[in-house]
């Protein structure tokens, strides 16, 4: 009894409606929804004067309390319900990896926050968590194919974007550390130690370019625009990359199509570069 419940609510959480679990859909459309008015709700929030509108703060608490709790219903039923996936099969050891599991983790992040609020007096640090529900839109990569080959597109050249952001994570440093001893003897207050550096390197080298930052000696301007010019380069790396993986995607996912191919009548495959069939 207990198991069949548990398969139930598995199915629920996770599938769209079939013949056997007709309300499926609905459990996720209604949890996609609830997701999206939450994300509003924080946009809207943010105006001085929606929150200026007489019992405007208790309305968006009590619509946060709400969410909150169908969020963490449906967490615990998540993580009940988990060991029906052949990945959790084990009661213990099947939900501790379901807990580390990207998805599982998206789903606290949005939810801890709010209980944290009853343990700590960072207030303003808590607000700030908060913002982490609207990490749970991600979420809607699951049902829409473009963001779904987006994710897969990343998790393909994660190693290679792990390599070339770590690379370009270290040119920023090395070119951080160069332009500080450039400028500080003349710009102490703008280059006080190589940490605050980082942001010119950052700017620099993303060619954004914001103004408040820049170097005045002629060395320093040398080594400025080498900078930008090589930050172009290494930018793009980390986005070829990427488009690289995403265009893997396109062509598995139109692989995949033509081999659901097949002829009415005879039932056989039917390829987009066969000129006859019979």
């Amino acid at each position: 009894m207990q198991s069949t419940l548990r398969k139930k609510i598995h199915q629920a959480l996770t599938i769209s409606r079939t013949k056997n679990h007709p309300y499926a859909l609905d459990v996720n459309l209604f949890i996609f929804g609830l997701i999206f008015l939450n994300s509003l709700a924080i946009i809207l929030y943010s105006v001085p004067s929606i929150q200026a509108y007489p019992h405007a703060e208790e309305f968006f608490y009590a619509f946060e309390v709400f969410s909150v709790s169908v969020f963490s219903l449906e967490y615990l039923l998540r993580l009940w319900s988990c060991v029906e996936d052949a990945r959790y099969r084990h009661p213990i050891r099947g939900r501790i990896k379901f807990v580390f599991s990207a998805w599982s983790l998206i789903d606290l992040l949005a939810i801890v926050p709010f209980y944290l609020s009853f343990f700590t007096a960072g207030f303003g640090l808590i607000r700030i968590l908060r913002i982490l529900r609207l990490i749970r839109l991600i979420r809607f990569s699951r049902y829409s194919q473009a963001l779904n080959m987006i994710r897969k597109a990343i998790e393909y050249t994660k190693e290679e974007l792990v390599l070339s952001f770590t690379f370009v994570l270290f040119a920023v440093l090395i070119a951080s550390s160069i332009i500080y001893y450039l400028e500080n003897p003349v710009q102490p207050e703008l280059f006080p130690s190589i940490p605050a550096s980082i942001w010119w390197g950052i700017v620099t080298m993303t060619t954004v370019g914001y103004g408040d930052v820049y170097p005045i000696t002629n060395l320093g301007k040398i080594f400025g625009g080498l900078i930008a010019v090589m930050g172009i380069a290494l930018f793009s790396l980390p986005t070829g990359i990427f488009a690289s993986g995403f265009l893997d995607q396109i062509n598995q996912r139109k692989k995949g199509e033509q081999k659901k191919m097949k002829c009415p009548h005879c039932g056989e495959e039917i390829h987009e570069e066969a000129e006859t069939h019979h």
